[in-house]
Parts: structure tokens; C-alpha cells; sequence
């Protein structure tokens, strides 16, 4: 998906919600661990009760690794589902990868060509040439750890380097690359005071924004300092969606949950 289909979706529904596929087995509905499968059996209950009010689903890839075979055959039949019945909808592998160069290539491959997905999380710390093997794939999206929603995030991220904050070298050199504009960067709701001095560095890119929810981040902070002219946020909640109830009812109360955050972000749109 383009940048340009993916903005067009964004108006079309009113929304920049994106949810995240995390799925622990002793979270879900009791009932749903006599299916088959039943990691995808709460996936497509989930989109399909979510799908009109979501731009974007992210599964945290760590949840399913944990299943093992099952976790990885799990995953792919949800993707296969999502490209085959929802192609408008941006996918979001949470791999957190980075390596050498032609390891890097081997994880791109991995989650664009074999999986499909629309874009996947990399952690810059390794540089350029981690992270370039990703950006050659035309029309996908590499998200580029920049200032993550975790405590442990003021262990570096906003260490000083000659005077600058650590995440501010990592976006600023990484418009050097080749193919930048593929780029989007993950910044957490709970560092929305940060927003502005991101935006002087990146005034357009897209940022996933975990931590709105489950984390206590603020959705109305983020989009004063974080919105651009074409929108620019991609906010994800998981937790506060897809476990909104353990009961047989889960998939209407993720609705519900998503339903009210959708509302809150087509305010926030129209206003």
C-alpha cells in the first residue's frame, strides 16, 4: 500500500486507528481454545468486527514466535485473510528487526515477499546498511524505532550525543538513506511532549503511536503535536481493544472499544 492509498483510507473512514493482533492464549475466551486454531480464530473475530472502523492491524510478531509452528501458521492464515478480504487495510509486522545487511534482506524478504505485509518495525541501532535492505522494497514501509513508549526508553533514546538527544541523530541521519521515503518512525503516546521537536526534524512523515490506551497515552496530546496536513499518525491500541471481554461477546466489545476511539479520532478530524 502507497502512502497515498494509505491517507485515502484515512479520510475515507474517518479513522487512523490501527489495532494490534497481540494475542496471549491465556487472555483470550475460554470457548475460542476448542477451535482448531485459536489465534486466528480470535484474529478474524476481531477484524472482522473491527475492520470498518481500523486503518491498520499490527500483530507484535513476539506472540505468535512464542507459539512456535502453530504461532507462525497462525499468523500467516491472518494475513492471508486480511489480503484477501480487507486489501485496503495497512499491515503492520511488529518484528523490531535489524541486522547486518544480507540478514536484513533475509527478514525483508521474510515478512514483505513471504508474508505480505505493508511495513515492518526495524531498530536503527546498527544503521545504515540494517536498515537499507528494507527500504528497497517499493511501496513498503519501514518503521524505524526513533522514541519508544517504554520507561527503559531514557536509558538512550534521550541520552545526549554532542549535545543532541540520541533519537533526534537517528532521525535526522536517517533521511540520508536511499529510498527515506519509506520511512515512518515509532513514537510512543506517553512521549507526546516530544512531538514538536520530532515534527521540526520529520514535518511529514507517518509515526506509529503505540501507548494510547492500556499504556495511558494521550490521544487529544498526540494530535495537537503530532498531526500533519495529511493526517501523519498511525495510533495503535491493542489491549484496551481486543481484550475488552473475555466472554462470548469479545468481538462486539472490541467493536465497542474501537468504535469509541474511531469517534474520538473523527472529531478530531472535523474540528
Amino acid at each position: 500500500m502507497t502512502t497515498r492509498e494509505l491517507i485515502a483510507s484515512i479520510r475515507r473512514k474517518q479513522s487512523f486507528l490501527c489495532v494490534g493482533l497481540d494475542v496471549d492464549l491465556n487472555r483470550i475466551p475460554l470457548h475460542l481454545l476448542e477451535e482448531e486454531d485459536p489465534i486466528f480464530a480470535f484474529n478474524k473475530a476481531i477484524i472482522d468486527a473491527t475492520h470498518d472502523l481500523a486503518v491498520a492491524y499490527k500483530p507484535n510478531i513476539a506472540f505468535y514466535e512464542a507459539y512456535g509452528v502453530k504461532g507462525w501458521e497462525a499468523l500467516r492464515k491472518t494475513m492471508n485473510y486480511l489480503n484477501a478480504h480487507h486489501p485496503g487495510i495497512f499491515t503492520i509486522a511488529d518484528a523490531k528487526r535489524g541486522d547486518i545487511g544480507n540478514t536484513s534482506s533475509m527478514y525483508a524478504r521474510a515478512f514483505f515477499e513471504d508474508l505480505g505485509f505493508d511495513s515492518v518495525t526495524v531498530a536503527p541501532y546498527m544503521g545504515r546498511d540494517s536498515v537499507e535492505p528494507f527500504l528497497a522494497f517499493k511501496d513498503r514501509h519501514t518503521i524505524l524505532l526513533a522514541l519508544t513508549s517504554n520507561s527503559g526508553a531514557f536509558d538512550f533514546q534521550t541520552r545526549k550525543l554532542e549535545g543532541r538527544e540520541l533519537y533526534k541523530e537517528v532521525l535526522e541521519t536517517s533521511k540520508k538513506w536511499n529510498n527515506s521515503s519509506n520511512l515512518m518512525y515509532v513514537v510512543g503516546a506517553t512521549k507526546a511532549e516530544y512531538l514538536e521537536d520530532i515534527r521540526r526534524i520529520i514535518p511529514d512523515s507517518f509515526l506509529l503511536v503505540p501507548g494510547v490506551g492500556a499504556q495511558g497515552g494521550s490521544l487529544e496530546e498526540v494530535c495537537k503535536y503530532g498531526m500533519t496536513p495529511d493526517v501523519g499518525l498511525l495510533v495503535n491500541s491493542a489491549r484496551a481493544i481486543i481484550y475488552a471481554s473475555k466472554d462470548r461477546d469479545f468481538a462486539a466489545q472490541a467493536r465497542k472499544a474501537a468504535g469509541e476511539l474511531q469517534q474520538q479520532m473523527e472529531h478530531i478530524l472535523n474540528r
